[in-house]
């Protein structure tokens, strides 16, 4: 019984500590047209108060963990090239990673270009998971789920 309440308890804190890296980036996503059957898809995160969310290349390999997008398989939608990053990137030592890092305060975009296999509505979907931390401290990280309607 015991350990049965351990768990419950170990569970309800390792959630909410997860939330707290959410609260801290808001995602919004949208898709933009750029020819016949080929759009952008737009991964933007505004980041709160005094954090900030490291690049997808965060600069030391043993670092913090980097954003990372994962897109699920669609038949009728092909994700082509890599995953761009819009937004202004620091880059600066810090000595908790030993090393130099990459990340953006206040907001980025990154953009993933979609190529459609014919003149059909359907969505794009995935998931980021991402960390952000301050001059203090990092939160845990959090993975947020997205879907994104394109073409038609």
């Amino acid at each position: 019984m015991k350990k049965l309440y351990f768990f419950i308890v170990l569970s309800v804190v390792a959630f909410t500590l997860q939330a707290q890296s959410a609260k801290q980036v808001q995602w919004s996503y949208s898709a933009k047209k750029l020819a016949e059957k080929t759009y952008e898809v737009h991964m933007t995160a505004t980041i709160g108060d005094s954090y900030h969310l490291y690049s997808q290349n965060a600069g030391v390999a043993d670092g913090p963990l980097p954003t990372t997008f994962k897109f699920i398989n669609n038949p009728l939608a092909t994700a082509a090239g890599k995953v761009k990053e819009v937004g202004k990137m620091v880059k600066k030592y810090e000595a908790a990673w030993p090393g130099t890092v990459n990340y953006y305060e206040n907001t980025v975009d990154f953009v993933q270009t979609v190529k459609l296999k014919g003149n059909i509505k359907t969505n794009f979907a995935g998931s980021v998971e991402f960390i952000v931390c301050n001059d203090a401290r990092c939160l845990p990280p959090s993975t947020i789920e997205f879907k994104v309607n394109i073409g038609g």
